[in-house]
């Protein structure tokens, strides 16, 4: 058994070795920052760690005070310009598995294994190579270059009650877990 030890050390090591660390993301949803920009005064937390090593997308969500109830969210890429404007789903339609809806506050924790095509809006795999991999490609792209953003969208607002650019979050990349 004592043999064993040394074995299972190197493997728990090596196996560690062979995954990055999650990149984190995060915004504070509002409406001022859809588009159009709109007076809700709902607001929002999001934080979403991508780990490129095991394809994984960690979406955390905290929401309230919106005007009406909960219809859809998920992630939208990639924008022409960082920062703004707007694009299509990226991520799945018509919202993220288990969100959710009909309320106007609440929270939300998933994980998504970006190597299933379930993960994906099938419009997004199709515009970039058709396949999962070419999809998590184009969606990484965007979370680096600050153009990919998520929104929540509801009865008041069928386009988008509050959204946020996802930018790169300093408290999550130094070790603090969502």
């Amino acid at each position: 058994m004592n043999a064993r030890l040394p074995v299972a050390l190197l493997l728990m090591m090596l196996c560690r070795a062979a995954h990055a660390a999650p990149v984190f993301y995060s915004g504070i949803l509002n409406g001022p920052a859809e588009s159009p920009a709109n007076a809700s005064p709902g607001v929002g937390v999001c934080v979403v760690g991508y780990d490129a090593a095991a394809h994984m997308l960690d979406v955390r969500i905290t929401f309230s005070g919106l005007t009406g109830t909960t219809t859809a969210s998920h992630i939208h890429c990639c924008t022409a310009t960082a920062g703004t404007n707007t694009a299509g789903v990226a991520t799945q339609v018509p919202t993220f598995s288990n969100f959710p809806l009909g309320v106007t506050q609440g929270s939300y924790s998933m994980q998504f294994d970006l190597s299933m095509s379930a993960s994906w809006n099938a419009s997004f795999i199709g515009a970039n190579g058709g396949t999962p991999a070419g999809a998590e490609a184009a969606f990484a792209a965007g979370l680096q270059g600050d153009k990919a953003y998520l929104n929540i969208h509801s009865s008041t607002f069928p386009g988008g009650e509050i959204r946020s650019f996802l930018t790169p979050d300093t408290i999550f990349a130094n070790g603090f877990e969502p």
